[in-house]
């Protein structure tokens, strides 16, 4: 079945699912849904090839997770839940449709466990898991109690899901397969639109007519918000007005509803002064660095006066902001060596990103480990992904992680590596995972930082790293040992 096909749950409740088994149970997307499902009371079951970070949080909640691949894991299951990366012959989904199971992808489930609830659904290019972590934090300083669910952990909570007992439902809108078009929202809300999926979608203008459709499956009765400043945004803002739909945009634009001036980022974190329809509404400041943070606060913030909460809300909110894990997360310091961890694996994504990292690095070198996030994205956008990396003084490049997919000759992390525009000896392609520390040894000194980057399983190298720069520091060489590159999906 194809995302094409499938249809919104409608009547369909979490609670009709009955047990529920997830392919991949240990993805952030997929871990998120399973901790939801698992504090609702229902009995979650899941594979994984690899001990991901979140399982043991899931078992502690009495998730039960098999670590291989069999049919025998769908002994006792009602209901299949995949993501878009498991292939359509994985043992699991085969097994299941011979047994007549239900069968549903991951947007599906979590359409359902949204019935009955207000959702508030966050789209874009850039910018989702920050601004969907913002609104979820207003909504709960109000006292909302909002359930959620993020593609990243709240780094104050630890947790990317909550079932809690409003009337709101916060939740990332994936546009990648166009599984955002099973939602029905009460609030959608759009960052930005940048050139991406075009596995999907073919071009930017299928890709935009996909964010246009999504934005009109918003309920009358609630409203979409979009940014100003991003032109594809902006565009969509336009039409939907023209069709008599509520639409509030925020940005620097002068013709913003919610206009921002005066915004400047340091490593201290973001400021900025607020008006609404020419109304000052003051300065509000967030303590994590980041300029396109103002922005996706900015999106919180008028989301949640358009709710009619109280302003003091969402600046309170933001204020005490504490960041999520993997945007900007520092993991710490060994040998003089800062290291961070950092999401970003689009072009525009990973500028913003290093931009910000090189006023962190305060003088010293930047150097970047990154691990690029899909092959069709790597082979379509190489030259810009090569472009973005350039901002780094040194580049560590790792193979594509791309689930599912199959890399061709000439595609990949040495044919990326060849196209930044550094000097031979500031770059270098590192197959083995169980390399990639001993490389850093080598080349970072005291002073600078080094910020893993990019697909899903990169996260978990910087508590090597620092182990590794700790064994430097204490004269002893990094030990050799056999670690099997994380992966999984979902």
């Amino acid at each position: 079945m194809n995302i094409a096909q499938m249809r919104p749950a409608g009547t369909l409740t979490a609670e009709d699912l009955g047990t529920v088994h997830m392919i991949g149970i240990g993805g952030i997307g997929m871990s998120g849904l399973a901790r939801l499902l698992l504090t609702r009371g229902i009995p979650v079951t899941g594979s994984e090839l690899r001990e991901w970070p979140a399982l043991a949080g899931l078992r502690a909640l009495g998730g039960v997770i098999h670590m291989k691949h069999e049919a025998a894991n769908l002994d006792g299951v009602d209901t299949v839940v995949y993501s878009s990366a498991i292939p359509r012959d994985h043992v699991e989904l085969v097994e299941a449709r011979r047994r007549g199971l239900r069968v549903l992808h991951r947007a599906e489930a979590l359409a359902a466990a949204m019935t009955g609830r207000r959702t508030i659904a966050i789209a874009g290019t850039h910018g989702k898991t920050t601004t969907t972590s913002m609104v979820t934090l207003t909504l709960q300083q109000a006292g909302l109690d909002p359930s959620f669910v993020i593609g990243g952990e709240l780094s104050e909570v630890g947790s990317n899901a909550h079932h809690g007992t409003g009337d709101y439902f916060v939740a990332e809108a994936d546009e990648s397969d166009r599984s955002f078009l099973l939602y029905r929202p009460y609030v959608s809300i759009i960052t930005n639109i940048d050139v991406d999926h075009l596995n999907t979608y073919g071009d930017f203008a299928g890709l935009a007519a996909a964010f246009t459709d999504f934005a009109r499956l918003t309920d009358p009765e609630g409203f979409v918000v979009a940014c100003a400043d991003d032109p594809g945004t902006r565009q969509l803002a336009a039409t939907l007005r023209a069709e008599g739909r509520r639409v509030f945009t925020y940005g620097e634009a002068e013709d913003a509803d919610l206009r921002l001036s005066d915004l400047s980022a340091s490593v201290r974190g973001v400021r900025y002064l607020a008006a609404l329809d020419g109304r000052p509404l003051g300065e509000i400041r967030l303590p994590v660095p980041g300029r396109p943070l103002g922005l996706n606060s900015a999106a919180a913030v008028l989301t949640a006066l358009k709710l009619g909460l109280p302003l003091e809300c969402a600046t309170q909110a933001l204020a005490a902001f504490p960041g999520v894990r993997r945007r900007f997360e520092r993991k710490g310091v060994a040998d003089g060596v800062q290291v961070y961890d950092e999401y970003a694996y689009h072009p525009t994504s990973i500028t913003a990103a290093l931009q910000t990292l090189r006023e962190v690095a305060a003088g010293g070198r930047l150097i970047v480990v990154y691990q690029p996030y899909r092959v069709y994205r790597t082979r379509d956008l190489q030259d810009e992904l090569a472009q973005a990396l350039a901002i780094a003084d040194e580049v560590i490049m790792m193979e594509v992680f791309g689930p599912g997919e199959e890399r061709r000759p000439g595609e990949g992390g040495v044919a990326l590596t060849a196209a930044i525009p550094l000097p031979d000896d500031r770059k270098i392609f590192v197959e083995s995972w169980d390399d990639v520390p001993a490389e850093v040894v080598r080349r970072a000194r005291p002073g600078d930082l080094v910020v893993t980057m990019g697909a899903p399983p990169i996260s978990m190298m910087g508590d090597e790293l620092l182990a590794a720069l700790a064994a430097r520091a204490a004269g002893a060489a990094p030990r050799d040992r056999e670690v099997d590159q994380p992966g999984g999906a979902g």
